[in-house]
């Protein structure tokens, strides 16, 4: 039978927002409603819920956007103004100039883009020489310190005035004159200048000037602004840009005539330098050719080649005639032969020869060839033929030798002679070559004296009709040395950098509570699981100095057992636990539940503190309670109570066991009148134990005796222990670690309990921090009402 519960209990109203009472009827699932969507009180819970990590980023950036802003220098701006006409375009009829004006609808916007162009912009460069100018590249910063910065934003400090010197205030800044511009060739001075270019093109601002009065109506008026950190720069800078600009366009109409100008100057020089490099080459080449006189009347070199050929046609026929004798001999050497046999020597030898055959011939009429006269005048005939032969060779050799040797003087003579005649005609011909080339040198040098003058006419005309040409730019305002500056505008800057900075705030809060995939307060348990959550149980840090006034350890948890044996009746720990305890009474329609089985999704999530603290607060009540350690993997229940552990549920299990014997085994803690039900020695197989016929056996004893039977079990979505035990008791308490339990393994947890057809009486959120925003007005609250006296005025707070 059920002891009558506390009044105190029964009339507790809501708290930090849990659902304390499931419906009626045992529905222990809540219906999907509007939760399950995604309201705006979501995000502003979202927001709550990281409001510090919010407001730390806005601050940050906020305040170091301040600083930036209050360290930037005083930017101070200069203005010039120019007119621009309409253009007058030139055309030459007969050498007189015609004017027609004309009226381009782009013209004016063309010079709009002129004004901010590289190629105007890298004159003024080099007109200034800011490529080496320390005040346009290093500005020194001229207003007022960062301190001072910081107060005008907010409203406490004036405008910053530069401090110039007296001379410099009065005199306007302007160039004496203007660079000329960078060739279209030279890629290299453009690259040089490029970043100095970009520098001015980025704080340059040109804008037409518009008439406003009656309705805007357009001017031919341009404003030119720069920008910069000194204010003698920035004047000195607008003032060279409008020049350089009136000057470019002053080139630019007298472009033909300059190009003209520029050609006829050039060709001048050339013709110039031509003319006396050509002289000076007639002259020398006169000196090196040794030409004294070009008249035909002294020319010594002519008559001598006269004489040279006479005398070369005579060597030529003495040649010949040698040639033709030798020529003869060669084709009739018989010829030679016989003059060869008519001389004396040669005639004697054929006598003597006639004589000896003659008595040869006398000799053999009567003897024969072997007679020995015959045989001496053999010998003596075979001498004097040999000698014949001999002497008609010599004569013959003798004769041809001298022919060639004629011949041979006759060519060489020749030859000399030929020589000498080609080396006379050469004079000759180098004369007349030399001459020509003369006289062609003198012909240059008369024509080039001829177009020199005419260029240098031409020129004088060209200069006379560009004297005349007029410019359709105007400087109308030079610009001053400004005096206070006009940037850069800290305060916008500053609420820029407040309001992205909130915006990137939130947006973290909400990107981190999207990635957060644990249950952390009781609306997340309904929204995510549909379940009731039955109690938020605060963190044990929270509560642990109000247990109770005096703060004595018997007043405080044990280190060693996490059981809050005394607590103080108004504290939130005891308040969570009472809820939970009139949640579980009330679960269920006519009775109280019996049997209870607290479980967890994983291990370190408090469930065995739940059941012990649980357990607790229904003897509190006057209740009989027992608390069954079932978790024979990892018991702590005998810890904590401080009880024997030798015999225990699994003794129970593990044999057979009478009423009696298990009521035995029992252990009651004498200070809280708990009754404890240890786990016994670890089994080899706690699941075969826990699903047996036997622990339900066990279960119907112990319902018997005992008002309340709470049991601890492993964590259900790790063991099967826990969902075997959830289908024999009356009702399931599912505990969740706030801000640490995973959503899915909760949902796992929930389907593996609803598969076995368990009751699931709720959730108990488990370690929940009150000062979270979704516990923050209980916490104020219990802490006001500590303090404050009751409805009879006594004083509740019994602190020291």
């Amino acid at each position: 039978m059920v002891k009558s519960v506390p009044e105190e209990t029964r009339s507790l109203e809501s708290s930090v927002g849990v659902n304390t009472l499931p419906p009626p009827g045992g529905g222990y699932v809540l219906e999907n409603s509007p939760q399950d969507e995604t309201h705006l009180r979501d995000y502003w819970r979202s927001v709550r819920k990281h409001q510090w990590l919010i407001v730390g980023i806005t601050l940050l950036f906020t305040i170091l956007s301040a600083i930036y802003a209050a360290r930037k220098p005083d930017i101070y701006e200069a203005q010039a103004r120019v007119q621009v006409d309409l253009e007058n375009a030139q055309s030459r009829q007969g050498g007189a100039v015609i004017v027609s004006g004309t009226s381009d609808p782009a013209y004016f916007n063309t010079q709009l883009q002129i004004l901010t162009g590289p190629g105007l912009l890298r004159r003024v460069v080099k007109t200034l020489d800011l490529e080496h100018d320390d005040a346009f590249l290093r500005p020194q910063s001229a207003g007022s310190t960062t301190l001072q910065n910081l107060l005008r934003m907010v409203g406490l400090g004036s405008a910053a005035r530069k401090e110039t010197k007296d001379s410099e205030s009065k005199d306007i800044p302007l160039v004496d004159s203007v660079a000329s511009p960078t060739s279209y060739n030279d890629l290299a001075e453009a690259k040089r200048l490029a970043p100095h270019v970009g520098v001015l093109q980025a704080s340059l601002d040109v804008n037409p000037v518009r008439e406003t009065r009656v309705q805007s109506r357009d001017t031919r008026l341009i404003d030119v602004r720069f920008k910069h950190p000194d204010p003698q720069v920035a004047a000195k800078v607008v003032n060279a840009i409008v020049e350089a600009y009136r000057l470019s366009n002053m080139e630019r109409r007298n472009e033909t005539s300059n190009q003209t100008t520029e050609f006829l100057q050039r060709r001048i020089a050339e013709l110039q330098s031509q003319i006396r490099n050509d002289e000076e080459r007639l002259l020398s080449y006169s000196k090196s050719r040794a030409i004294l006189s070009l008249s035909p009347d002294q020319n010594t070199v002519v008559d001598r080649l006269s004489k040279l050929n006479n005398q070369l046609v005579e060597a030529e026929n003495q040649r010949k005639n040698a040639k033709a004798a030798l020529d003869s001999y060669l084709q009739q050497p018989d010829a030679v032969a016989g003059l060869v046999e008519g001389t004396a020597r040669y005639s004697d030898a054929e006598v003597k020869l006639s004589e000896l055959q003659r008595q040869r011939a006398q000799l053999l009429v009567e003897y024969t060839e072997e007679w020995p006269d015959v045989k001496q005048i053999d010998q003596q005939i075979a001498v004097l033929e040999k000698r014949v032969r001999e002497s008609r060779n010599r004569g013959t050799t003798t004769f041809m030798t001298s022919l060639e040797a004629a011949y041979s003087r006759a060519f060489a003579y020749e030859q000399s002679l030929r020589e000498s005649f080609n080396q006379q005609r050469s004079e000759v011909l180098s004369q007349n070559e030399s001459a020509i080339n003369y006289r062609i040198i003198q012909q240059q040098i008369d024509t080039s004296k001829n177009l020199l003058n005419g260029l240098l006419q031409r020129s004088a005309e060209n200069n006379m009709l560009a004297a005349g040409t007029p410019n359709n730019i105007h400087i109308i305002d030079y610009s001053l040395v400004p005096e206070l500056p006009v940037g850069p505008k800290r305060t916008q800057s500053v609420m820029l950098a407040f309001f992205f900075s909130l915006v990137f705030g939130v947006g973290l809060a909400l990107f981190l509570d999207y990635l957060d995939d644990t249950i952390g307060s009781a609306e997340d348990v309904e929204k995510m699981l549909h379940l009731p959550a039955l109690a938020a149980i605060p963190a044990i840090g929270n509560v642990s100095r109000r247990l109770l006034p005096g703060g004595s350890a018997a007043q405080t948890l044990d280190a060693n057992s996490a059981l809050l044996l005394h607590s103080d009746t108004r504290s939130s720990l005891a308040e969570a636990y009472r809820q939970l305890r009139t949640s579980v009474l009330l679960s269920t329609a006519g009775r109280a539940p019996k049997t209870l089985l607290v479980t967890s999704s994983l291990p370190s999530e408090g469930k065995t503190t739940t059941a012990a603290n649980t357990a607790l607060s229904l003897a509190q009540t006057g209740a009989k309670v027992l608390i069954v350690d079932a978790d024979m993997r990892r018991p702590r229940l005998h810890s904590i109570f401080k009880v024997d552990n030798h015999f225990g549920l699994s003794s129970a299990l593990s044999t057979e066991t009478s009423e009696a014997e298990v009521l035995k085994i029992i252990s009651r803690h004498e200070e809280s009148g708990l009754y404890v039900l240890a786990s016994g020695p670890v089994p080899p197989n706690p699941a075969e134990l826990i699903g047996s016929e036997q622990m339900r056996r066990l279960l119907g004893i112990l319902e018997a005796n005992f008002t309340h039977v709470v049991v601890d079990s492993p964590p259900i979505a790790s063991f099967t222990d826990g969902v075997l035990i959830a289908s024999m008791v009356d009702g399931v308490l599912l505990v969740l670690h706030g801000g640490k339990s995973s959503r899915d393994v909760a949902r796992r947890s929930r389907q593996l309990l609803q598969d076995v057809g368990a009751k699931i009486f709720g959730v108990v959120l488990n370690n929940v921090s009150l000062r979270s925003h979704d516990y923050s007005y209980y916490q104020q609250y219990y802490n006001s009402s500590y303090n404050d006296e009751d409805e009879d005025g006594m004083i509740v707070n019994t602190k020291a």
